[in-house]
C-alpha cells in the first residue's frame, strides 16, 4: 500500500528557522596566501587542463553550499577553471534555497521530532521545475533544468547552477530516490527525477572522456562522487579503449576531514573501517594505479577551496 502524501501538512518556507543565510557567503580574499605546497601542484595541473581542453571536474556533496564559497567557485567557473561541477540532490536544494530566500539549512533533530523536516512548500517548487523539464525535453540533464529557472531568483548572483546556466558549464545532479526532502512532496514525480538525474550522469561520463591530462577534484563526498566517477570512467575508458586511446595520466583530488595516513598510495585492507572509505579506495588508488596521481588534503571547504582558488591565482601568473 502506497503512503499517501495528500495527506501531508506542508507549510510554507517563511515559518521555518534557517541555520545560516547570506551573511555566511564570503568575498575572494586578493591577499590570501597558500599554505599548502602541494595546491601550487594541484593549481599548477588545472591551469595545464584549461589550455589543452582537458577536463576539470568538481565534485562535492551539500555541505559545499553551506561553507559560504559560492563566490570563489563561480570565480573559477567564469574563468574557465571547472569544466563540469558534479553534486548531489542536497547541493540542488540548498543552492535553490539560497538563491530564493537567501537562506538555507534547518535543523533536521527540531523538525523531524516535529514531523515537519523538509515539508516546506517552496522548496518543493524544484519538483515543479523538474516535472515541467522532463515533459518538453525527456533528454535534458537536472542541473541544466534547475539552473534555467534559478538565473530569475532574487539571489543568484550566488548560485551555482545560475553559473553553470549563465556560463554553459554543465553542473550535474546525482540523486538517490528518498534521499532529498523534495521527495516527500506529492509533487515529486519518480519518473521525471530519475530521467533527468540519468542524463546526468551520461553528462558527467561525457566530461569523464577528456580527463586525460586532466583533473577531478571531491570535496567532502564520501559515497555519490565516488560511485558515480567509477562507472562513468569504466564507461569513458571502455569506449577509449575501442579508439586505441586510454584515459590514465590525470590527477585526482579528495579533500575531506577523515585523517588518512601521509601514505594513502595503496588501499587498506578489507578488515580495516577505513576501507569502507570509498574516495580513498577509488579516487585515491584504484582509478589513478595506471598512470595517474593522487592527492589527499585534510581541511574544511571554507578552507581548501579558498586554498585552490588562491594556488590558481599563483599559477596564472
Amino acid at each position: 500500500m502506497l503512503f499517501d502524501r495528500e495527506q501531508l501538512d506542508i507549510k510554507p518556507l517563511a515559518e521555518r528557522v534557517n541555520d545560516i543565510d547570506l551573511s555566511l557567503i564570503k568575498a575572494p580574499d586578493r591577499g590570501l596566501a597558500v599554505t599548502d605546497k602541494r595546491w601550487n601542484t594541484i593549481a599548477g595541473r588545472i591551469v595545464s587542463a584549461k589550455k589543452s581542453g582537458s577536463s576539470v571536474i568538481l565534485m562535492t556533496g551539500g555541505h559545499m553550499f553551506r561553507s559560504g564559497v559560492q563566490k570563489y567557485l563561480i570565480d573559477l567557473m567564469e574563468r574557465g577553471y571547472i569544466s563540469c561541477l558534479a553534486t548531489n540532490g542536497s547541493g540542488m536544494i540548498h543552492d535553490f534555497e539560497y538563491a530564493l530566500i537567501g537562506a538555507t539549512t534547518e535543523s533536521v533533530p527540531k523538525y523531524i521530532a516535529k514531523g515537519q523536516f523538509g515539508l516546506w512548500k517552496e522548496t518543493s517548487k524544484l519538483n515543479d521545475i523538474i516535472n515541467a523539464a522532463y515533459r518538453k525535453d525527456p533528454k535534458v540533464g537536472m542541473g541544466e533544468a534547475v539552473g534555467r529557472a534559478i538565473v530569475d531568483l532574487p539571489h543568484s548572483d550566488i548560485s551555482l547552477f545560475a553559473a553553470g546556466s549563465r556560463l554553459k558549464i554543465p553542473v550535474t545532479v546525482h540523486i538517490g530516490i528518498g534521499c532529498d526532502i523534495i521527495h516527500e512532496h506529492p509533487n515529486c514525480d519518480g519518473a521525471a527525477t530519475g530521467a533527468l538525474s540519468y542524463n546526468d550522469f551520461l553528462n558527467l561520463a561525457s566530461a569523464v572522456q577528456k580527463l586525460e591530462n586532466g583533473v577531478v577534484m571531491n570535496f567532502g563526498s564520501a559515497v555519490m562522487a565516488p560511485e558515480v566517477y567509477l562507472k562513468a570512467l569504466s564507461m569513458a575508458r571502455n569506449i577509449a579503449r575501442g579508439h586505441n586511446a586510454s584515459i590514465s595520466k590525470f590527477t585526482t583530488v579528495v579533500c575531506d576531514l577523515h585523517a588518512l595516513p601521509d601514505d594513502y598510495s595503496r588501499e587498506p585492507a578489507k578488515d580495516d573501517p577505513a576501507y569502507y572509505f570509498r574516495p580513498w579506495k577509488t579516487m585515491l588508488v584504484r582509478t589513478v594505479a595506471d598512470g595517474g596521481e593522487s592527492f589527499y588534503i585534510r581541511g574544511k571547504h571554507a578552507e581548501t577551496v579558498p586554498q585552490l582558488w588562491a594556488a590558481i591565482n599563483e599559477a596564472e601568473k
